[in-house]
Parts: structure tokens; sequence; C-alpha cells
């Protein structure tokens, strides 16, 4: 079975994709949220929320310059015209994205992922997985921003 920490890896290896694509680590995160967002509620089968036609079985639909060039028009159609929640959520949301290869490989990746430990164990996990991943790169700089669960615990 795979585990939210195996999810997690697979993930922040998607992140060495975003950095070829000139995306800093400060961007990471915000990147796969929005494409974690979309699978999720499909998973979850909350995809109501959403308009007809701006749903992640549109965004793997397509391919190569047009799936980018959709994957921008729904972030900013979900801005807009989604729920109140998913309006939040997308409230001004781009992608810094350049080679529809990129945005392929990503897509792909996370649609093939095995969710269901994912939902098990909470779907918070993944983020807080994600920012911590984020947190340890030197390079990044986040670690500033992020306190581990066990000294936020004491």
């Amino acid at each position: 079975m795979t585990t939210t920490q195996d999810i997690v890896a697979k993930l922040w290896s998607l992140c060495h994709v975003l950095r070829d694509d000139g995306i800093t680590y400060h961007e990471y995160v915000t990147e796969l949220t929005f494409l974690l967002f979309l699978k999720m509620m499909k998973e979850t089968q909350q995809e109501k929320l959403l308009p007809a036609g701006y749903r992640w079985d549109d965004l793997t639909a397509k391919d190569g310059v047009d799936q980018l060039a959709f994957y921008r028009s729904l972030l900013v159609h979900l801005g807009n015209e989604g729920s109140g929640r998913v309006q939040a959520i997308f409230a001004n949301a781009n992608t810094s994205l350049r080679q529809p290869k990129n945005l392929a490989k990503i897509v792909g990746d996370i649609d093939k992922l095995d969710w269901y430990s994912a939902r098990e164990e909470g779907l918070g996990d993944l983020y807080e997985g994600l920012l911590e991943k984020n947190a340890s790169e030197k390079k990044s700089g986040a670690g500033q921003y992020f306190t581990p669960r066990p000294l936020s615990s004491m």
C-alpha cells in the first residue's frame, strides 16, 4: 500500500520538472496545489462544485500547447466563476509553467498516483509533507516559515 510519505516523495520529485521550467522553490507548492486540488475534487466526488468543462478530466483530455493554454484559462475561470470556496482558492491564480511537456508530465504523474491512503490518512498531510520538504531545502529559505509538528506540539 502506498503511504502518504510515498505520495509526498513522488510529488516532490515533480518539483524537478517544475525547476526545469524555471519555477522557484517558493512556487513549487502553489503550482502543485492547484493541480492537486483539481485531482482531489475528482477523487472525492466533489467536482460538482467546479463549473462543467473545467474539471480534472477536461485537463487530462488535452495535450501539448492546447493543454497548457486550457490550464491557464481554467485557473482564471475558476478564480472568477467557481463556487465561493473554489473562487477563493483560485483567486488571482496563474501558472509559471512555460513548457507544455512539463505540464503533461506533472498532470500524468499526478493522475497515476494511488490516492487511497492519502484519503485515509488525511489530505492535509500531503500539503504538510510538501511544505516540510520545501522548508528542508536550504536553497529555498522557506524553513523560516515552517514549524515542524513535534516542535509546535510542545
